[in-house]
């Protein structure tokens, strides 16, 4: 563990996501002042609870869909294989919805995350998450994996993804706080 920050989401405006974009670019401009060395993975618990998906527009069910042009012009050489494991903790839909979960990623922006493998993940999650259960949702029991590359490693493309993941595990009528870890791995 290199890092903790603990902050506290309100419910999400309709037409917005869930602010996890500006909370990484944020984290990781504290690690930086203090020094801290190259991260390769990123932990986050993600109120899903906050998510509204009846209010969001028609125009736009996912709204960091809306910025997926920001990394359309990058280095493709900046492109890093990732795996994304998302977890219910003790809410066993997750493992129901791998399949629609992956496909609605990948529509939501190929550019930023693509080819996409899903499967169903084992209760063991590495690294393990850094507080009780009783916090959250936990154990970790109920998760799904997907795995695929990403624009770059990045606070704005981990970011981009955790805020799409949010939107999308709402939609498939997911309510509990998610535990969603990535991990770069090429």
């Amino acid at each position: 563990l290199v890092a903790w920050f603990q902050v506290e989401a309100s419910a999400v405006a309709a037409d917005r996501p869930l602010p996890v974009q500006p909370f990484l670019r944020c984290a990781a401009d504290v690690l930086d002042r203090v020094g801290t060395s190259r991260l390769e993975v990123v932990q986050l618990l993600l109120p899903v609870a906050g998510i509204d998906p009846a209010a969001r527009p028609p125009h736009s069910p996912v709204p960091a869909a809306r910025t997926v042009h920001w990394f359309r012009e990058g280095d493709p050489r900046a492109r890093t294989r990732v795996e994304v494991n998302v977890n219910g903790g003790r809410d066993p839909l997750l493992p129901t919805v791998v399949e629609r979960l992956a496909e609605q990623v990948g529509r939501a922006g190929e550019d930023v995350f693509a080819g996409a493998s899903c499967e169903v993940a084992g209760p063991e999650l590495r690294p393990a998450p850094p507080f009780d259960d009783g916090f959250w949702n936990g154990p970790p029991l109920h998760g799904v994996t997907l795995r695929g590359e990403l624009a770059e490693w990045s606070p704005d493309a981990v970011g981009w993804l955790a805020e799409v993941v949010a939107d999308c595990t709402a939609r498939l009528g997911l309510r509990g706080p998610l535990l969603l870890t990535v991990a770069r791995t090429g």
